[in-house]
């Protein structure tokens, strides 16, 4: 049987079919550019704003710049068991490779014991899918969503003539986001330590326990330090005096933290991470997490890991908190910026890791 040629309309239907595929994943891209909605907060527009308010770049992270790598292991100690199937909580010595950092976008930024520190964390059971958590000292993140994260880094927008926020914008900031006011005042009012060694490391975000029942738990957690407790007086010894102390700390001997889960009372929001929880929610010790060695970033294990909040392992899923989105989403641009960039040597060298744990056996 000989076959009729096919018509135009046919014709068109197979161009369409070809062109139909590129072209929807190109207006996929351009949507998520923001290129239909001017006002939408994508990942390119809040690495921008991190920019404009004096991120470094050049290889390094968009912020918590400043770090050096940790590792050691975590055991649990089983009382987590029934709120969660993941195998962190029900194996003992998982390895972990981690980062202490300062908030800051500038890696070569003098300590100050005033500023954001941070513990990010990879745990790696065998034969299980791992754990990757970030998590900062203040007790609670004074940011709700993608748009008050956006004007928040619009508000730190360096002002050349200064090299400083504007003091206005900053002050503008906390007028029109009157909702975050309580978390901000509970962080300026914060415990300082003395160290990394004695801080406590909060989630801030919320998450959601699964059990083998499919019983699901709304939690945050903090990592609480098992060393003793002092109060910063807040001297400033030297550039990377923090770092210094963190790297004697841990030669003296192993540091160790408690994995504390907070469980969600019946008033607490799960989804604002600006919302402070009840002083009497029930807590569960999940763990000791142990710390004994230290690198630096030039040579150490952490320096190519994205301790991104979403990586998370059966037992544990993100609840509906948008700064879960915002964290994930940034991280993950930030680790394509700097995977393309040439990087300079980091403020804590191994010749500096070197000379600190060498005076501490001196």
């Amino acid at each position: 049987m000989v076959q009729k040629p096919a018509g135009p309309s046919m014709q068109a239907l197979r161009w369409l079919g070809v062109v139909a595929l590129p072209t929807a994943l190109a207006l996929a891209f351009l949507w998520a550019g923001g290129c239909f909605s001017p006002d939408r907060v994508t990942q390119n527009r809040l690495m921008d704003e991190l920019h404009n308010a004096g991120s470094y770049g050049h290889g390094f992270r968009r912020a918590h710049a400043k770090g050096i790598c940790v590792s050691g292991w975590f055991d649990a100690s089983g009382d987590a068991v029934h709120l969660s199937q993941a195998a962190v909580f029900h194996e003992r010595r998982v390895p972990v490779i981690g980062r202490f950092a300062l908030g800051v976008e500038q890696p070569y930024a003098p300590d100050s014991a005033t500023t954001v520190r941070s513990m990010a964390l990879r745990l790696m059971p065998p034969d299980a899918p791992e754990w990757r958590t970030g998590m900062n000292d203040p007790p609670v993140l004074p940011l709700r969503d993608a748009r008050d994260v956006s004007d928040f880094f619009t508000s730190q927008q360096i002002n050349p003539a200064t090299g400083k926020p504007d003091p206005a914008r900053t002050k503008a900031f906390g007028v029109t986001h009157p909702w975050l006011k309580s978390a901000t005042e509970v962080n300026a009012h914060r415990f300082i330590s003395s160290g990394f060694a004695d801080d406590t490391f909060h989630s801030l975000d919320s998450f959601v326990l699964v059990a083998a029942d499919s019983t699901r738990t709304a939690v945050r957690w903090a990592m609480i330090p098992m060393q003793p407790v002092k109060a910063s007086d807040g001297k400033v010894r030297d550039h990377e005096y923090l770092f210094r102390k963190l790297i004697s700390d841990i030669h003296d001997h192993p540091l160790q933290w408690r994995l504390v889960m907070t469980v969600a009372g019946a008033h607490d929001v799960i989804n604002d991470p600006s919302q402070i929880w009840a002083q009497d929610d029930q807590m569960i010790d999940a763990g000791t997490l142990t710390l004994n060695s230290i690198e630096s970033e030039d040579s150490g294990p952490c320096t190519g890991i994205t301790f991104d909040p979403l990586i998370l392992p059966p037992g544990i899923q993100p609840s509906d908190d948008p700064i879960l989105q915002v964290r994930s989403a940034a991280y993950m641009r930030s680790f394509l910026r700097r995977s393309g960039e040439k990087r300079g040597p980091s403020a804590v060298t191994p010749d500096l890791v070197l000379a600190s744990s060498e005076g501490k056996k001196s």
